[in-house]
């Protein structure tokens, strides 16, 4: 299984959380880990380490030049977010299939038959959250300007055809549409696909493949009560922590906070003891004394 990344340094430890979420809960003998960056992460150590004791290739991908200088960023939207759509460019040729994924998710059933969906014929498959919010697909597409699109797809999960795409995706395409539509893109990677290619993306059920796990009530509400946390746990495969607001943060008490948790905790558990033998050691009361501190 060939996974996606794309994240700065701030965003190491939840991707290895993902990663550990996938080996725990799918049925995959190998995984290869692509991680594009700008400059080679400050914990790079940290990532050979978790993947070599998890079995994972490791394959970091250094963008080295300037090709989104003019896209738009905010704190919540830095470069790396738009080099998913290049991504047919930093992989190796001989990468026909790619799963992206953010690092806000995390995998707590079987994710293998997304990988294996049959996506011929189309650039991407993803799912859509437009039943979950106020906005419509049909507001989206007149905005985006791409009215052939069968809907507005969340970019956090994304299977990628990249045979296809190195066939039909022009990076000037994508350059073009961020100075044309500068003024009016509200979640730039995310318009930009939808904008370009939303009538080539084959679409997914997000109750099992991109579940906002912001909106169980409306999940419930929709599956007229079935889609429940008894469901969610036996049936969901990936749950994405869309917004703002994230589950590794203080004050964070979504519905599924103590699960991401545990799951935070195994995959980190080897720098989470590290750091406590350290403190240990550094304000142990018998140590202090022998040492003649007070």
């Amino acid at each position: 299984m060939n996974l996606l990344f794309a994240v700065n340094d701030g965003f190491v430890d939840q991707m290895l959380t993902v990663v550990y979420s996938i080996l725990q809960n799918s049925r995959v003998t190998h995984i290869k880990m692509f991680v594009i960056q700008e400059k080679e992460l400050e914990q790079t150590s940290k990532i050979y380490q978790f993947c070599h004791e998890n079995q994972v290739d490791y394959c970091p991908i250094i963008v080295t030049g300037n090709e989104f200088a003019n896209a738009k960023i905010t704190d919540r939207y830095p470069h790396t977010i738009y080099y998913r759509l290049l991504a047919h460019k930093y992989l190796p040729e001989d990468v026909d299939k790619v799963l992206y994924l953010d690092a806000d998710l995390l995998c707590i059933n079987d994710i293998k038959p997304l990988y294996d969906t049959d996506i011929n014929g189309y650039l991407y498959a993803a799912c859509s959250h437009s039943r979950l919010t106020n906005v419509t697909d049909v507001v989206n597409k007149v905005r985006l300007k791409n009215e052939n699109a069968d809907a507005y797809y969340n970019s956090g999960v994304l299977l990628m055809n990249l045979s296809e795409i190195r066939q039909n995706v022009d990076p000037n395409d994508i350059f073009d549409f961020i100075e044309n539509n500068k003024f009016n893109l509200l979640l730039p990677d995310q318009d930009i696909l939808n904008g370009l290619y939303g009538h080539q993306i084959k679409d997914l059920p997000d109750e099992i493949w991109n579940f906002d796990a912001r909106k169980n009530r409306t999940y419930e509400v929709l599956s007229m009560g079935e889609w429940d946390l008894n469901w969610v746990m036996e049936h969901t495969a990936i749950l994405h922590f869309c917004g703002r607001e994230k589950p590794w943060k203080s004050g964070y008490f979504g519905r599924y906070s103590a699960l991401y948790k545990h799951y935070s905790h195994r995959a980190l558990e080897p720098w989470v003891k590290e750091n406590t033998q350290h403190f240990s050691t550094v304000t142990d009361p018998e140590v202090s004394v022998e040492n003649g501190q007070s």
